[in-house]
């Protein structure tokens, strides 16, 4: 039994109190001043219930299609666009000592890659045809 079982039985309580000590002639009164007490609990409880309910319509269709473990928060791209910054020079310089250009732009190419594999897995359709709508056929869609 939680706490707002123990507060009802306690209204029950004190509404069938009333009851010995008035009478007969205000039983109508308590049992309505009780009913509407159960009507209001009642109602909080399907009103917090469809809050949740429509709260987590809301959260599932903010999440659309995605799946819960892509990431694309500001803050991973902006750690992982600063972490490649910070490797790129290191990488840059070792590169072009050993192989001169041709190694700057393996190393260069080695960067762009990660980046753009880190884009595609944080935006799936990021690197898909852009669709566009054809001036002459509104119900045609072109890539």
């Amino acid at each position: 039994m939680d706490a707002r079982d123990t507060e009802l039985k306690k209204e029950l309580n004190a509404t069938l109190q009333a009851r010995r000590e008035l009478g007969d002639e205000y039983e109508s009164a308590l049992v309505d001043s009780f009913l509407e007490k159960v009507d209001q609990r009642i109602d909080g409880a399907v009103e917090r219930r469809l809050r949740r309910q429509l709260a987590e319509q809301q959260m599932v269709a903010a999440r659309g299609a995605r799946s819960p473990k892509a990431t694309d928060s500001f803050g991973e791209r902006f750690g992982f666009g600063i972490v490649s910054l910070v490797l790129a020079v290191p990488l840059s310089a070792i590169g072009a000592a050993i192989a001169h250009l041709p190694g700057l732009l393996v190393s260069w190419i080695g960067i762009v890659g990660v980046n753009v594999v880190q884009a595609a897995r944080t935006n799936p359709g990021l690197f898909r045809g852009r669709r566009h709508r054809s001036a002459k056929d509104e119900d045609r869609w072109e890539d």
